[in-house]
C-alpha cells in the first residue's frame, strides 16, 4: 500500500520515487524535521521575548512575526491548530497510509506540514496530493466525510487551507495509479528546475543546463 510520502513524491516526480524505492530513502532529513517543528510551537514563536536568531525561519524575525500573526487573525481554527487533537497520527486507507502531522476535529480534517515554501496561492501538487491522501484515509478509518484539509509552510509563517475538490481527486487517483503501477524507471522528465535539485540526478542522467546556456546568443 502507497505511502502519503510516494504519493507525493509521484505527483512531483515519478522517477525520483523510483530511486527512492530502490535505496529505501523514506526519512526526512534532519534540517526538514527541524523545520516541521516549528509548527508545534507558534505560541513561542510569536512571543517578542522568543529569540528567532536560531530558529530556522526563512523571513526576518519582525516579518516572521508579522506573516504568522496574519495566519493565526485569518484562521478560524488557529487555536486548534496549535492545540490539535492529534500529532504525528497514523493512518491507514483503503488505498494509503501514512502520517498526518495533526489532525484536528470539528470537523475533522488533517494538516500536512511542509519544509519547504509556500506557491504565491494556494498549495503546491504534491502536497496538494498528501494532504488529499491523509484526508480519504482520516475518512476511511472514521467511516465520515472529509471534504478539507491544511497544509502549513511553518518556516514561512503561512498555513493554506484546501478543499478536496474533484480536481484535486482525480490528481490523488494519477499519483496512486502511478505509485502502484511503478515497477522499473519511467521516463526522464525535462525540467531543469526539478531535476538540478534532485539528490538522485546523478544516478538518473539527467542533465540540466547551465544558465550560459539558457541566456540567448
Amino acid at each position: 500500500m502507497p505511502t502519503f510520502t510516494e504519493l507525493a513524491t509521484a505527483a512531483y516526480c515519478p522517477r525520483k520515487l523510483y530511486y527512492r524505492r530502490k535505496h529505501d530513502d523514506g526519512d526526512p532529513p534532519d534540517d526538514a524535521r527541524a523545520v516541521r517543528e516549528l509548527a508545534y510551537r507558534y505560541p513561542a514563536l510569536l512571543d517578542p521575548d522568543t529569540d528567532l536568531t536560531d530558529e530556522p525561519v526563512a523571513l526576518a524575525p519582525p516579518a516572521y512575526r508579522a506573516a504568522l500573526r496574519a495566519t493565526r487573525d485569518r484562521l478560524d481554527c488557529w487555536h486548534r491548530l496549535v492545540d490539535p487533537a492529534g500529532s504525528h497520527v497514523r493512518l491507514s486507507g483503503k488505498d494509503c497510509r501514512g502520517v498526518a502531522h495533526k489532525v484536528l476535529e470539528a470537523p475533522p480534517r488533517p494538516v500536512v506540514v511542509s519544509a519547504g515554501r509556500p506557491p504565491d496561492r494556494g498549495v503546491w501538487s504534491p502536497h496538494s496530493v498528501r494532504a488529499t491522501a491523509a484526508a480519504k484515509a482520516l475518512a476511511w478509518e472514521r467511516e465520515v466525510a472529509v471534504e478539507s484539509a491544511l497544509v502549513e509552510y511553518p518556516a514561512h509563517g503561512v498555513v493554506r487551507r484546501l478543499r478536496l475538490t474533484t480536481r484535486r481527486k482525480a490528481a490523488y487517483r494519477r499519483a496512486l495509479r502511478t505509485a502502484e503501477s511503478l515497477d522499473g524507471p519511467p521516463l526522464r522528465l525535462d525540467d531543469d528546475a526539478r531535476c538540478g535539485a534532485c539528490e538522485y540526478r546523478g544516478e538518473c542522467g539527467t542533465r540540466t543546463r547551465s544558465l550560459r546556456s539558457r541566456l540567448p546568443s
